[in-house]
């Protein structure tokens, strides 16, 4: 079976300008997707699919395959899936199953990947994502201002008093699987049979700003001490 990874990094990132070369936790943010993928056994090649010499090069020290991606792709308006199919179509042989990774989420738990990996096998899952559980209350506000709860405010629970059943769960963007076949019908990571690997609400954190950045590092670092 041909298991990839893919981990999109374009050069052009707008909320922390570079931010998939910046060191965080003494190595270039993009790395730690490509050592998360090349520490599963399950996994045959890491691709990165970039728009940047930079982030090429830093990459391929890492022994990740580049994927050059052209420049329709690498736009603000660009989609992951875009970057994708686009990745593929540079591909020799075909993947069966293809792990998507974003750099984003640097900070994952220890060998979850192909404990993911393994679920996605076993119960013959078309697509995967990783979740995380949250805590938090939300509200909601529609066309006309109004706003609603999405929990019982006259029966507040205390967090410790939560049941799993009343648990909300958030998408962590950490790690997606589907297959090539789902991929190929649908042009979407999600889809068909979903199944979930569940991420401590730690892990739950992305970076988009320099402030995600400051805070997960020192989360991460906090871990390792």
């Amino acid at each position: 079976m041909n298991i990839i990874a893919i981990i999109p990094a374009r050069g052009g990132s707008k909320g922390l300008p570079r931010k998939n070369v910046l060191s965080f936790n003494g190595e270039p943010l993009v790395v730690h997707s490509i050592k998360y993928a090349q520490n599963c056994d399950l996994i045959n090649k890491v691709y990165v699919s970039t728009n940047d010499d930079e982030i090429s090069s830093i990459s391929s020290s890492a022994s990740a395959s580049i994927i050059q991606r052209p420049l329709e792709f690498s736009g603000d308006t660009a989609t992951t899936e875009s970057a994708i199919i686009h990745a593929i179509s540079m591909m020799d042989s075909k993947p069966d199953i293809i792990v998507l990774l974003q750099a984003t989420s640097p900070f994952r738990p220890k060998n979850s990947l192909k404990e993911a990996l393994e679920k996605f096998i076993k119960n013959d899952f078309d697509s995967l994502l990783s979740i995380s559980p949250t805590h938090r209350f939300f509200w909601s506000i529609d066309g006309n201002d109004n706003i609603s709860p999405n929990y019982d405010y006259l029966n507040r629970s205390r967090r410790q008093d939560l049941k799993r059943i009343d648990t909300q769960f958030v998408e962590n963007g950490s790690l997606y699987i589907f297959t090539y076949a789902h991929f190929l019908s649908v042009k979407n990571r999600l889809g068909g049979k979903i199944g979930y690997i569940e991420f401590a609400e730690k892990y739950s954190h992305e970076i988009d700003t320099e402030l995600d950045f400051k805070i997960l590092e020192a989360l991460v670092k906090n871990e390792s001490n």
